[in-house]
């Protein structure tokens, strides 16, 4: 059955029977820690809210509607062959939209911003020049914006680096397992920009996004994290249940939770392994108990991270057929 086959890629959503019969307590650990992120809320924006509007892996492509805003974010992955030409057709439509602040990083397809990806460019392709505008480029980079008149301001950071998935030609890649985000990122960041994932969200079963980055995360704890590169994770199944979106609590049920998702693959080794299924009672205590904080004590999600895969790619179709998400914080 065509059902039960691995993807043919890692970057590809794998099929539900398949994750179920390979992976069957993480599974089923993501789902509970689906239903009850359904009966919790989303973060109340401050007041006056800023509209932030996130995008991610256009990849050359503009056919898509881009919603009004005060800020967009683009995190990566603007281009196919990072060639200065493609990169500025893309700068100058995001210049042209409406916004008031704009902000992008690069992903592994925008070669020619990193000098080492740079040199696979033939000289024909590196001809030209980039003029970013009046987009703020962050690469290692912080800044600080303000809105409603100077009454609200965001402190952001961004960073393009992935763990390596292909060869010379990608950019920004650093060696999968190796720690590319230890004490990188300012302490006070209210949103984080990142190509790549952090490991177990919005990701895929394959876990693709960086173990370094989601510790890095657990330190900082921004109030939004923006990031794309894997497509599919915001459209195979989870992704889509949750559309792009998830809070996450920085809390022992979520310790309990990544402790499992990291844990050896397989049918009679997940399902045998009383480790995890105490975790997953943990997930299961602590989730509820959050609930009840937030829906009956009126405690709220502060300290929470609203977590966005902003990727319109849809899967590896060349399609944007995902919608931008759109934030209020």
């Amino acid at each position: 059955m065509s059902s039960l086959r691995p993807p043919n890629s890692p970057f590809d959503s794998p099929s539900l029977p398949y994750t179920l019969l390979t992976q069957p307590m993480k599974t089923f650990v993501r789902l509970l820690e689906y239903a009850l992120a359904l009966l919790g809320s989303i973060p109340e924006p401050d007041s006056p809210p800023i509209r932030i509007v996130c995008i991610s892996d256009t990849h050359c492509l503009t056919s898509v509607h881009i919603p009004d805003g005060d800020l967009l974010i683009h995190a990566g992955d603007l281009t196919n062959a990072g060639t200065p030409a493609e990169l500025q057709a893309q700068i100058d439509w995001l210049d042209s939209l409406p916004h008031q602040h704009k902000v992008a990083v690069a992903g592994n397809h925008d070669t020619f911003l990193d000098p080492r990806s740079r040199t696979t460019l033939s000289p024909e392709q590196q001809e030209g020049s980039i003029d970013w505008k009046g987009i703020h480029y962050l690469q290692h980079s912080a800044l600080t914006l303000r809105f409603a008149n100077g009454r609200r301001s965001l402190n952001l950071y961004g960073a393009p680096q992935i763990p390596a998935c292909g060869g010379d030609e990608f950019a920004f890649q650093y060696p999968r397992g190796h720690d590319a985000w230890t004490d990188t990122i300012p302490g006070d960041t209210d949103l984080l920009i990142t190509h790549t994932p952090p490991k177990y969200h919005l990701d895929l079963p394959t876990a693709l996004g960086c173990e370094f980055l989601l510790s890095e995360v657990w330190r900082v704890r921004p109030a939004l994290h923006v990031f794309g590169h894997v497509h599919a994770g915001k459209s195979d199944t989870l992704g889509w249940l949750k559309g792009g979106k998830e809070v996450v609590r920085w809390d022992e049920g979520q310790k309990c939770l990544e402790r499992t998702l990291a844990r050896p693959d397989g049918l009679v080794r997940e399902l045998l392994n009383p480790r995890n299924w105490l975790d997953v009672m943990m997930v299961l205590g602590y989730g509820v108990m959050n609930v009840v904080w937030d829906r009956v004590w009126g405690g709220g999600q502060n300290g929470a991270t609203l977590m966005v895969n902003a990727s319109l790619m849809f899967n590896n179709t060349g399609e944007l057929r995902n919608r931008p998400q759109v934030i209020h914080i």
